[in-house]
């Protein structure tokens, strides 16, 4: 019987996967505007639901609270939505023209949308909006202890979709939910990019589909409250971040670390602020409830009241209870609560001083979060930047409560349910996820250099400055006469030939054959170099008409300055030669020729 099932899940995910890839055929060539309609279509209706959606989920996982869930609805089904509308997904998306470049956005096609028991409904919104955002179909998988609340809210999606002008089919969600069903969904050929969000398994299991991927790594949230910190106002910011939506966000905070001065008053604050503090019995009660043999949080405390956990570990503890504090005395398994607790219990640790602590922070990370997530609560600009530089995290965010600071309603990173942890923790992106991370993008360039001058070598007469040949012939023969050398005209040519780039093919021009035959005489020969005239004596500042690479060594050694004018012809070795020193020194003024 459950192979039955299970074939019929695989079934049901061939045949939804193949329906919204038809449909993307179609969504495929919409206009920016016409997706940007169907989303704000989609939004708008997550926002009406998202009540609905909020207590349906609370009721049907037993996790969380109606009001945080709500929240995260709204998060996904409206500020998200806010933050990307003018984003440009498809088409064209920059023109560059002075690096000749167009670059065009290209779907990835059918976005494989793997949901979480704890983020159930929001999650639905946050992934088929920036699928449909990014010109994508999406085909979505639910928990299988969620699946109801999870085919409501995709219903949502798809009805508003639809009457926006989306093509049938193109948002999809399974009803036969099954580890089977997903495997198969992310495995499927007409899957383009797998989204998944869930346990450490489901992420590995999508890395390892031969697709494109999204997965993240677990948070384990350290909190410096440093001394230069308002201490009641930083409490409270670690209250309302820990007990929102029960501890099931990924970025909740986990342990707070503070230097040792700093314990009666900060546990006061804790008291004061709604916290229960545990004493060592009850901490122990806790830790054998919260987690198995390990450090793995048991299903039935997930997202539980501080009330609740407390009940199930044997004690009671009064209902205005906000969050559970417990002290520990290091990180690492002897201390089971340094470690991610998705539930509203907190720990905390005192050090000796501030690079104590900050070392106690990434002790945490290593422990569990590496690459997630990390706080600081300070006044102190220095020690935030030292902070910043030390911890192994890729958000780290300052003066404000973690859950709402690192998916963007409280600070300006990107509105997002998928937190990338970077590749020290084995994921692809290091970034809030959205719309562009579910795009590729064509880049159209136009030729803009040779070869030759690409690797350094004269420009061509197309790209670069045109050389006058004559012009050089003539400055090369004043040069040399300059100098007393008397050479004939068919020699100077000759060199100045060889030195300069080839020149597109042409007609001959010497005396040959092709010549001969159209009645065409040959080029004359120059005539004599003139003697010199009768030297002059030069003003202080002499602007030569040809520089080479002699003249510029001789210049070094000698430890003298070459002044060239608007029309002085400086060989390409002797630019390379005088590159390193200031050798070549333009005149402001003009002035006779000579050295």
């Amino acid at each position: 019987m459950l192979q039955d099932q299970d074939q019929a899940a695989v079934q049901e995910v061939r045949g939804k996967v193949e329906q919204a890839y038809a449909a993307w055929q179609s969504y495929r060539t919409f206009s920016q505007q016409q997706v940007d309609a169907v989303v704000e279509a989609v939004a708008a209706a997550g926002r009406k639901h998202a009540r609905r959606l909020a207590e349906l989920a609370v009721a049907e996982t037993g996790m969380g609270n109606a009001d945080d869930k709500y929240a995260k609805n709204m998060l996904c089904a409206d500020l998200l939505p806010r933050a990307i509308a003018g984003v440009k997904t498809v088409g064209v998306l920059r023109e560059d023209p002075s690096r000749k470049i167009t670059e065009i956005g290209v779907p990835q096609g059918v976005v494989a949308a793997i949901c979480p028991t704890t983020n159930p409904t929001s999650t639905v919104f946050y992934k088929a909006i920036i699928a449909l955002k990014s010109g994508n179909a999406i085909v979505l998988s639910p928990h299988p202890r969620a699946k109801d609340c999870t085919c409501a809210a995709a219903a949502v999606v798809m009805e508003a979709a639809a009457a926006a002008g989306a093509p049938q089919g193109l948002v999809q969600c399974l009803e036969n939910s099954s580890l089977e069903a997903t495997q198969a969904l992310m495995k499927h050929p007409r899957t383009g990019v797998i989204l998944a969000t869930g346990g450490a398994g489901m992420v590995r299991a999508a890395y390892s589909s031969g697709k494109p991927a999204f997965g993240v790594g677990p948070g384990n949230v350290p909190v410096l409250i440093d001394t230069s910190a308002p201490l009641a106002t930083a409490v409270q910011r670690v209250i309302d971040g820990k007990r929102f939506d029960y501890g099931t966000v990924c970025s909740s905070e986990q342990v707070v670390v503070a230097e040792r001065s700093l314990r009666e008053p900060m546990l006061a604050a804790f008291r004061a602020g709604g916290a229960y503090v545990l004493n060592d019995a009850e901490r122990q009660a806790v830790e054998r409830t919260l987690f198995t043999g390990t450090t793995t949080v048991r299903a039935e405390c997930v997202g539980q009241s501080p009330q609740r956990i407390a009940q199930l570990a044997g004690f009671q503890v009064p209902g205005e209870t906000k969050i559970l504090l417990a002290e520990i005395g290091g990180v690492g398994k002897d201390h089971p609560l340094s470690a991610e607790k998705l539930s509203p219990v907190l720990a905390v640790l005192f050090t000796e001083c501030f690079d104590s602590a900050v070392k106690a922070c990434e002790s945490i990370l290593q422990f569990g979060g590496l690459g997630h997530t990390s706080v600081i609560h300070a006044e102190d600009t220095a020690r935030v930047k030292r902070f910043g530089e030390h911890v192994s995290a890729f958000r780290v965010l300052v003066n404000t409560s973690s859950p709402q600071g690192s998916v963007g309603i409280t600070t300006n990173l990107q509105p997002s349910m998928t937190l990338g942890c970077g590749a020290m923790a084995g994921n692809i992106t290091s970034d809030n996820v959205g719309p562009l991370h579910l795009i590729n993008i064509k880049r159209v360039a136009w030729a803009v250099r040779t070869p030759q001058e690409a690797a350094g070598g004269p420009a061509a007469a197309s790209g670069g400055a045109v050389i006058d040949k004559a012009a050089l012939i003539a400055a090369v023969e004043r040069y040399l006469a300059q100098k007393g050398i008397a050479v004939g005209g068919k020699t100077v040519e000759a060199a100045v030939a060889a030195a300069l780039p080839a020149a597109p093919a042409a007609a001959p021009s010497c005396g040959c054959s092709a010549n001969k035959a159209a009645g065409t005489a040959p080029a004359p020969t120059p005539a004599p170099v003139p003697a010199p005239a009768p030297s002059i004596p030069a003003p202080k500042i002499q602007i030569v008409d040809f520089v080479c690479e002699a003249d510029v060594r001789e210049a070094l050694s000698r430890k003298k300055k070459i002044f060239i004018g608007p029309k002085t012809i400086v060989t390409p070795a002797a630019r390379d030669a005088a590159s390193q020193e200031e050798v070549l020194v333009m005149a402001e003024r003009p002035g006779p020729a000579g050295k």
